[in-house]
């Protein structure tokens, strides 16, 4: 016959062995748990990598002129260099801004591009034709395109300047800051705009001096 003390330890051995039971059940159903989050995780990292092939052949802005080459013709130190990119279904539109440690002188760049996630019935070219295209003719042709035009567009109340030996075709649209160069090259095309006191020609050289710059990356 069991003493009570026997069968006080025979409990206590039961009452172990139970508990060591459910923490392993537990510590199991936990490391289920974390193997499906795990697994969840890594599909979505790996589907995030596959959606974001295409997105790869697109530029980066901020590649195509370095801080020192703004710093050297702007001649203002910069501090440092902002990336944005964004898509509005058609075109990707890849924006660096440079900004200078005297705010007024800083520089913004923007490059467009074909969106390789959707596939547009527009193309940044076509667009650019419709955008410039009454504007590149010669000298005669564009004055008449202005006159004619005059009366039907005065937000643009100053057509934009046709620029010759920059890209495939270059124009200044000139604005109460000076102006903002358009670059096409490809079937893409740049816009680059300045900062600071200067006057309207120096911009546009300076303008002009960066984009050659960045068509030489692009």
């Amino acid at each position: 016959m069991q003493g009570p003390s026997r069968k006080i330890d025979k409990y206590r051995e039961i009452l172990a062995r139970d508990v060591v039971r459910k923490r392993w059940l537990s510590e199991r159903s936990s490391m289920r748990t974390l193997l499906s989050v795990f697994s969840i995780s890594l599909l979505s990292i790996l589907g995030g990598c596959k959606e974001r092939k295409s997105t790869m052949l697109t530029r980066d802005a901020c590649s195509l002129i370095s801080k020192e080459e703004v710093e050297s013709v702007q001649e203002a130190p910069m501090n440092e260099t902002k990336s944005n990119e964004r898509s509005d279904g058609v075109f990707r539109v890849s924006q660096c801004f440079y900004t200078a440690t005297e705010f007024s002188k800083s520089v913004n760049l923007a490059l467009i591009q074909k969106d390789p996630d959707h596939r547009a019935s527009r193309s940044p070219k076509e667009f650019w034709k419709k955008k410039f295209g009454r504007y590149s003719g010669d000298e005669k042709e564009r004055a008449k395109v202005e006159k004619e035009t005059e009366h039907k567009e005065r937000e643009e109340s100053v057509p934009p300047k046709k620029i010759d030996g920059i890209g495939e075709e270059a124009f200044w649209a000139r604005n109460r800051f000076g102006g903002i160069l358009y670059v096409l090259k490809g079937d893409a095309f740049l816009s680059i705009s300045l900062g600071g006191t200067d006057a309207e020609a120096t911009k546009l050289e300076k303008s002009k001096a960066l984009a050659q710059k960045a068509l030489r990356r692009l």
